[in-house]
């Protein structure tokens, strides 16, 4: 098989640094770039791969219906961790193989979310909206010293989270289905007590296609009297309109969101003063962005070179 022609679906590729595409041209590949400039649509990304060989992918839906008209595909290398969007029954089944590029959003994501659960506990989006419309008011917030922080999934993210907020004396426990032998350090809890005893819920888990919605109404209902949840891992994790009655009523006292059921996002979560919501940039870090496009070129080369 002639492996020639590669599509990168991303939007943004090597914008930041030209080696992700220098190396696919020294191996000789016709490199054919997203035109559209923003996540493309199943028929577009249908269109797209048709004639190719390798993608490297971005979010967009590759369904068992892109991967069966894609006749001449054979590799996916998906720039970033999440594989939720790729049918992988039916790219097995087919034979598509598929890579991610599992470490590089890592440390962005952990930052982002420590930084997050800064905003959210000294307020710093809320009195930045108020100066703006001219209302100079201070607003009493809370130390995340001493906090108990509990986390939804404790993979890579979830451990490079927890060390980022040790220095800040927080009593962490975590909640997986995994049983992580390396963890010893920190307490693991069965869901319901994570809830319960937390001051803080920040949720790192992956997604397959049977993950369901992990905190609606019952588990917000759990969850300490004017605590804090975060949520920089999947959309759909959180039941949005439970979410919102826990906002309003004030049960919790914040929460924020990097993903969302839906996106883009415009439902009622944006009408609330005590809720960030950011676009699904938790990878967007220049440094992680860079790393992650390279190993994306580098699963493909590896890939061949086996083949």
């Amino acid at each position: 098989m002639d492996f020639k022609k590669v599509f990168i679906s991303t939007s943004s590729f090597a914008q930041y640094d030209s080696q992700p595409i220098e190396l696919l041209k020294e191996a000789n590949f016709i490199v054919k770039l997203n035109p559209y400039g923003r996540t493309l649509v199943e028929p577009e990304i249908q269109d797209a791969v048709k004639d190719c060989n390798l993608l490297i992918a971005g979010t967009e839906p590759l369904s068992r219906s892109v991967l069966e008209s894609a006749k001449k595909l054979k590799i996916i290398s998906r720039c970033g961790a999440g594989l939720d969007n790729v049918d992988l029954i039916a790219a097995q089944e087919i034979g598509i193989k598929v890579f991610n590029t599992p470490f590089g959003p890592t440390q962005a994501v952990a930052e982002l979310t420590t930084g997050v659960i800064l905003d959210l506990l000294r307020k710093i989006t809320f009195m930045d909206r108020e100066l703006r419309a001219g209302k100079w008011q201070k607003k009493m917030g809370n130390l995340l010293q001493n906090k108990r922080v509990g986390f939804i999934g404790f993979g890579n993210i979830g451990q490079t989270v927890a060390e980022l907020l040790l220095p800040f004396n927080v009593e962490i426990s975590y909640y997986d289905i995994r049983t992580l032998p390396s963890c010893e350090k920190y307490r693991r809890l069965e869901l319901e007590p994570l809830l319960s005893c937390s001051d803080i819920i920040t949720i790192h888990i992956s997604v397959s296609p049977n993950t369901k919605t992990i905190i609606g109404a019952k588990e917000l209902k759990l969850m300490k009297q004017g605590s804090w949840l975060v949520n920089m891992s999947r959309g759909g994790l959180i039941d949005e309109n439970a979410l919102y009655k826990a906002l309003e009523s004030e049960h919790l006292s914040g929460a924020a969101l990097d993903v969302f059921e839906r996106e883009p996002y415009i439902g009622e979560l944006t009408k609330l003063n005590n809720v960030v919501l950011t676009p699904h940039v938790g990878s967007y870090a220049k440094e992680a962005r860079i790393q992650m496009e390279i190993d994306a070129v580098k699963n493909l080369l590896k890939t061949i070179k086996r083949a």
